[in-house]
């Protein structure tokens, strides 16, 4: 649906009131419906609840999008990022009458007497324009899901086939389809869903997919967390030979298809995409430079296979850099990974597909250096489900995701 000039005159005229009251209406927004549809709180990752992100995340996305509702163009990559979010945990149109009731009774209950009723049916319009929108996508989405080989639409069941220890701290699950019969293709850099009941709780994870497409198994490779509830469920309570409910592969953090040189600058567990991409790409020729950093050699995972990859390929080049290494430990460079380093080995050449993953000061630290080194913003590609202004460049550059 389109929005008249009287509607949009009204969110522009509004959006200076919301934008100041954002946090404020997204605090208050969340606890109204878990309360009054405690159904939906399983699609909710608790834990970037308690810390704030996801309240921040949706009212800079509230903002955004009043901001820009006479050019929506702009947004198409956020747009594209949230449909993939919510295909991978499967959100259906029912559950945008609940959010959008909550988030307009958040708002007049914030706003109070500046929220009359013109202005309150204003937003309502814009929210389901923007909704709309949404729900047209996912639907594409998951069409196209069902309709691949091996594919599927909703919850599928997968048997762990292998549980293998990549770490001391990350293992990796072969997952199977238990109906005996093949899984989708993928992009390399996709990830997918997990559905799980844990102490009668059903809750969602998301995690990325890491190995190459063209397996008879889809690869997921966990990283223990202190306190994760779901990540030590899986380490001490899922076994080989479990089933699992698992959604399809989703995601828009993807190789580029063209021939630059690719990048990948990995902290952590963040090498997990990294991984599949560089199964993927590794026999095109295209030249190829995995650049990995974590504590020492016992919690760095993959470690082998990159190594044989680099031997078998002359177009992999890798670089693993130990903040914390052992005696034993032979990294390429130590302390952490910085504009120097990347100087060196990118040489000189900056047209180059950039992709960077791990925790979020690693990520913050990237962003920062892949923009001082000169690559190009729409060359600059990561994952990040919190605010990306928390990602925020030093220089009042764009970020470009």
């Amino acid at each position: 649906m389109s929005l008249s000039q009287h509607t949009i005159d009204i969110i522009k005229a509004t959006v200076p009131a919301v934008a100041a009251n954002a946090e404020a209406i997204t605090a208050h927004f969340y606890p109204l419906m878990f309360t009054e549809f405690p159904q939906v709180k399983v699609f909710f990752n608790q834990s970037h609840q308690q810390s704030g992100t996801q309240s921040k995340a949706l009212a800079g996305a509230v903002v955004a999008y009043a901001a820009n509702i006479e050019n929506l163009g702009v947004l198409a990559s956020a747009v594209d990022r949230i449909v993939n979010k919510h295909v991978s945990l499967d959100i259906q149109p029912a559950h945008y009458e609940i959010v959008g009731g909550c988030l307009l009774k958040s708002i007049k209950a914030v706003l109070g007497d500046a929220a009359t009723d013109e202005v309150m049916t204003a937003w309502g319009e814009a929210y389901w324009q923007l909704a709309n929108l949404l729900i047209a996508a996912e639907e594409d989405k998951y069409q196209a899901s069902e309709d691949k080989d091996g594919g599927w639409r909703g919850e599928r069941q997968f048997k762990v086939a292998r549980k293998v220890a990549e770490s001391d701290v990350i293992t990796s699950f072969y997952l199977e389809p238990a109906d005996g019969k093949g899984v989708p293709d993928f992009t390399a850099g996709q990830y997918l869903g997990l559905v799980l009941t844990i102490d009668g709780e059903v809750t969602r994870r998301n995690y990325s997919l890491s190995d190459a497409p063209g397996k008879t198994y889809l690869r997921i490779s966990v990283k223990r967390e202190p306190g994760g509830m779901v990540s030590n469920y899986l380490h001490d309570d899922v076994n080989e030979g479990d089933e699992v409910s698992v959604l399809p592969p989703a995601g828009e953090f993807v190789v580029k298809d063209n021939d630059k040189p690719l990048v990948l600058v990995t902290g952590g567990v963040g090498i997990t995409p990294a991984i599949s991409m560089l199964n993927q790409a590794a026999a095109s020729g295209r030249k190829i430079d995995f650049i990995h950093a974590a504590i020492n050699s016992q919690t760095h995972a993959f470690r082998e296979h990159v190594s044989n990859m680099a031997v078998e390929f002359d177009n992999v080049n890798v670089c693993n850099v130990y903040n914390q290494p052992t005696e034993v430990c032979k990294p390429d460079a130590t302390g952490y990974i910085n504009l120097a380093l990347l100087e060196q080995c990118l040489g000189d050449n900056r047209d180059v597909e950039f992709y960077f993953l791990g925790p979020k000061p690693f990520m913050v630290a990237m962003n920062q250096t892949a923009h001082d080194l000169g690559i190009h913003a729409d060359n600059i590609h990561f994952e990040f489900f919190g605010p990306l202004e928390d990602l925020q460049l030093k220089s009042s550059e764009t970020i470009a995701a």
